[in-house]
């Protein structure tokens, strides 16, 4: 990795409001509260908000919720000089609703919205030679233009010796077809260093129903991934580097909101690559464990507040929630 780069993580993708329900519901009406969200500008403020150099490249309505997300992200210190503002198209949103087990359903409003309609031309290209670390997720694949733009960004980021990190997050009610969902977001991985996966989509992707199993089938089914990592909620981590499985517990905390939880995760695992503390092109046992060890609390500690983006741990909460289990 190319440590002179000017960025640490840059990623492209949705940046869209989440309407979560509010605590205060009233009889015959539906209240929700507009949270700022986006699965990978919720990993770059999770490094932001580590001390990494992040950049955003995404495109937002001209709209109050557009308006929103921008200074949300600036806030964060992410740099936005590449979130395109459109008077054309509306920003994405997206209704979370919870069922009687506290399981997310979603509603998404997101025909012909902003983000949606990138294209590779509204693009800083300096974004993608200038960063060590690229991310990227599938979201922004489900239809054109931004499906293309995607991976063009991907492909010139590679190009130009980026480690490419995707997080698949599949949402199937976005995708025309689940056999499509399954196509493109398989044939993306070509493209990939380091992977992470839900249990869920590594049953999807594999049809495998036992994780080490899926787990081990769809690291050797990409030569190019190096680290392949699922997470499994409380329960913790599961990763591979093509050796062995290693299993990292989940910590014990008081959940409050899970929505982001994964994108927080993988920012602390980006941040303990950046740092120096694991090197996914040379992987070994002890760095990696320590670094999942580091994400799980990560993840752990967003679930004790509402929200995504202001639920992001510091890095001194982190190290003492772990601290205080190894005791």
């Amino acid at each position: 990795m190319d440590m002179q780069k000017k960025y640490d993580i840059v990623a492209i993708g949705e940046c869209l409001i989440d309407f979560v329900p509010s605590p205060m519901q009233e009889e015959g009406k539906l209240n929700f509260s507009g949270c700022p969200g986006g699965a990978p500008a919720n990993v770059l403020a999770c490094a932001s908000k580590l001390g990494l150099n992040t950049a955003f490249i995404g495109k937002v309505g001209n709209d109050v919720f557009g308006q929103l997300l921008y200074s949300t992200l600036s806030d964060c210190g992410i740099n936005t000089s590449s979130l395109v503002i459109s008077d054309k198209y509306p920003t994405t949103l997206a209704f979370v609703a919870l069922d009687k087990n506290g399981d997310r359903v979603f509603s998404f409003y997101r025909n012909q919205t902003a983000d949606c309609m990138i294209t590779p031309d509204e693009i800083d290209s300096s974004l993608l030679s200038d960063t060590k670390v690229f991310h990227f997720g599938s979201v922004s694949m489900t239809t054109e233009p931004a499906r293309g733009t995607t991976l063009y960004a991907v492909k010139k980021a590679k190009e130009h010796g980026a480690l490419i990190s995707y997080d698949p997050n599949l949402r199937e009610l976005l995708w025309d077809s689940l056999f499509e969902a399954k196509e493109v977001i398989s044939s993306a991985m070509k493209y990939c260093d380091i992977v992470k996966v839900s249990e869920e989509e590594l049953y999807f992707l594999t049809g495998v129903d036992d994780v080490d199993n899926a787990l081990l089938q769809l690291f050797k089914q990409n030569s190019s991934i190096k680290v392949l990592v699922v997470t499994m909620g409380s329960k913790g981590c599961k990763a591979t580097y093509g050796q062995n499985i290693l299993t990292s517990a989940g910590f014990d905390v008081k959940t409050v909101d899970t929505v982001g939880a994964g994108d927080t995760f993988w920012g602390a695992f980006l941040y303990q690559i950046l740092s120096g503390n694991f090197d996914p092109c040379n992987p070994d046992e002890r760095s990696l464990s320590k670094a999942l060890t580091f994400s799980n609390a990560a993840g752990a500690l967003s679930t004790t507040k509402n929200g995504a983006i202001p639920a992001m741990p510091m890095l001194d909460d982190i190290l003492s929630l772990i601290k205080q289990h190894s005791v």
